[in-house]
């Protein structure tokens, strides 16, 4: 788990968003917004790679919202099943209503290897 959590305003663009990720070198981002949302690194791909302009489009048009969140005692093999079942790459970690880490698949990765 990568802890802490980085997040990003509701009222961002994408491309502060991007910016964040890649000076933070990370892929994903926690929106915040009052359900569980993510932006990440292939959902910014996917929108240029489609002919989207980006430049100033607000990042909730990009994210995922109502995302799988998991508590922290979660183990390695549950989390790699949920990411493998659900066809996802990151699970944001939530103890007593908080964001307090996120689960990637190279986590994941490192973990069993």
């Amino acid at each position: 788990m990568s802890a802490p959590v980085e997040t990003v305003s509701r009222d961002a663009t994408v491309s502060d968003a991007a910016t964040k990720m890649r000076d933070d070198e990370i892929n994903a981002l926690i929106v915040t917004t009052s359900t569980p949302s993510i932006i990440t690194s292939t959902d910014i791909l996917d929108a240029v790679a489609g002919g989207r302009d980006t430049s100033e489009m607000d990042v909730t048009e990009l994210m995922t919202e109502d995302v799988e969140t998991v508590p922290p005692e979660l183990q390695v093999d549950e989390a790699a099943a949920m990411m493998t079942n659900f066809g996802i790459k990151h699970l944001p970690v939530v103890e007593r209503g908080d964001y307090v880490g996120m689960i990637s698949s190279t986590d994941i990765a490192a973990q069993v290897s």
